[in-house]
């Protein structure tokens, strides 16, 4: 039996977002892109805030300094004091917003775009540090998580809109993807994905409040309650890897509670894949 998630940081966000561990640093990248923040929260300390022009779907870590934004219209490099935006592949259309972000072992960033209705016609776009772009699907819903097995080999994505968490065969070295097939049915809508060292996926499933951990194979191996009646996103992180953080939301959540919006932990799991910074 799983421990209970605790609440980190009590934060009211009204969705927060994409929580990615920053190993160079120590500290958690998250977002809250209704209120156009940025956040950086420190284990045992404080939690900083950016405020952006846009709203921010996901922030990576930079390997060069500074962090780079998922943003409504497209990619932007932000230098270490958040002062300096340069804009690395813009894609401004209306009605659109940032989804879910992924860098792989290579350095390069995957970004999969939302319609505001979540109603389709979102893509997933893969930007090398160079800019350059490709588009490898054009017909998400609402692709709002992405994870790399521990072998590099496949891809997967959580696609809210379908129900499904999906998987593309994976080539690192090309950095393409393809023969995408459904893995399992969530029974719900699945927000964020996060993989551990063992091969195991897993997902917040935002409609139930709950989290669903998978088997490589697409098996249901746990199901998790939250005290948080809408998780948004989950990432590994801590010191070894091994502490779950989730994102929540008090948007669209009636009458809210202490742990809606705020940053909750799963402790002491098996050990999460190492993340990796972008090289551009």
């Amino acid at each position: 039996m799983l421990a209970q998630a605790d609440i980190a940081l009590p934060a009211a966000a009204r969705c927060g977002r994409a929580p990615t561990w920053d190993v160079g640093t120590g500290t958690l990248l998250w977002t809250d892109p209704p209120s156009r923040t940025v956040h950086r929260f420190r284990p045992g300390g404080g939690n900083a805030t950016m405020q952006v022009p846009q709203p921010a779907g996901g922030a990576k870590p930079r390997s060069r300094g500074g962090v780079v934004l998922h943003l409504a219209e497209g990619i932007a490099l932000f230098d270490a004091h958040g002062e300096t935006r340069t804009w690395l592949a813009y894609w401004g259309r209306e009605g659109f917003t940032g989804g879910a972000t992924l860098v792989d072992r290579r350095g390069r960033l995957w970004a999969s775009t939302v319609r505001a209705d979540e109603g389709g016609q979102g893509w997933l776009v893969r930007v090398g540090p160079d800019g350059s772009a490709g588009v490898l699907l054009d017909d998400l819903r609402a692709g709002l998580g992405l994870g790399w097995s521990p072998d590099d080999t496949r891809l997967y994505v959580a696609d809210a809109g379908t129900g499904r968490v999906d998987v593309l065969d994976f080539d690192l070295a090309t950095g393409s993807a393809g023969n995408r097939r459904a893995l399992c049915e969530v029974g719900g809508e699945p927000a964020g994905l996060a993989v551990a060292a063992d091969g195991a996926i897993w997902t917040a499933v935002r409609d139930k409040g709950e989290l669903h951990r998978y088997a490589s194979t697409g098996e249901l191996l746990d199901s998790v309650p939250l005290p948080a009646k809408r998780p948004t996103g989950l990432c590994f992180g801590g010191a070894d890897l091994t502490d779950l953080y989730i994102t929540t939301a008090t948007d669209d959540v009636p009458e809210p509670g202490e742990a809606d919006g705020a940053l909750l932990a799963l402790r002491d799991l098996p050990e999460g894949l190492r993340p990796h910074a972008f090289t551009g």
